[in-house]
């Protein structure tokens, strides 16, 4: 069965329809002020409604209060929450609880230690995100087109599905799958042409390269 593929941070009509022309099965927007993929509300809730059945639509957030995400959420239809911060367990159930939403949880990876944190999300996300782990100073978790050490994945055994990024691009994406069986695979960075814009061909090449293995 091949991959899934997760195309993050969509801002625009082209890159939407470059993402599902390619066959992704998420489409992420985001929603961190900081970040240069942060989409306004009017422009994801006109976005997500063109997104077909059968394609999650996911908001991502970083450390969000219930506030946040009610603005968003009362607006928007989105399918998934992704939790992109440092949410404790507990904050995952109480968002879980209150927005009755799958949540995708997602944990930057330098050492091993930060791959089995997720452990002890066991019965509470729905999905994992490995992401590589944002360096001092940077504006935002994720989406710093690095990518971390595929071995420290190699040999872990998740209880719910999970999706490696960081850093991926049409180029190598191939060879991290040859490495790991993830569930889906996730990009941002790697299929834009500055940061923050998407480049609609390379979003359909990245599709292509992770669907051929």
């Amino acid at each position: 069965m091949a991959v899934h593929v997760k195309i993050c941070g969509i801002k625009t009509i082209e890159a939407l329809e470059a993402a599902i022309e390619g066959g992704a099965a998420f489409i992420g927007f985001v929603f961190f002020e900081t970040s240069p993929r942060n989409i306004e509300i009017d422009i994801a809730k006109e976005l997500c409604l063109m997104v077909p059945a059968g394609v999650q639509r996911v908001g991502l957030f970083v450390n969000p209060s219930d506030e946040e995400l009610e603005a968003v959420l009362k607006h928007v239809q989105l399918d998934m929450l992704q939790l992109h911060g440092k949410e404790t367990p507990a904050r995952v159930r109480e968002i879980k609880k209150r927005f009755k939403l799958p949540i995708i949880k997602a944990f930057g990876v330098s050492t091993s230690a930060d791959v089995v944190r997720a452990y002890a999300y066991t019965n509470l996300a729905d999905w994992y995100v490995f992401d590589a782990k944002a360096p001092e100073g940077f504006t935002a978790p994720g989406g710093t087109g690095e990518k971390f050490d595929w071995a420290l994945l190699a040999l872990e055994e998740f209880d719910k599905p999970w999706m490696l990024s960081g850093g991926l691009t049409p180029e190598n994406v191939g060879e991290a799958l040859l490495v790991l069986s993830p569930d889906a695979v996730d990009v941002s960075s790697g299929v834009e042409s500055v940061r923050g814009q998407k480049d609609e061909a390379k979003i359909k090449a990245f599709i292509a390269a992770a669907k051929r293995v």
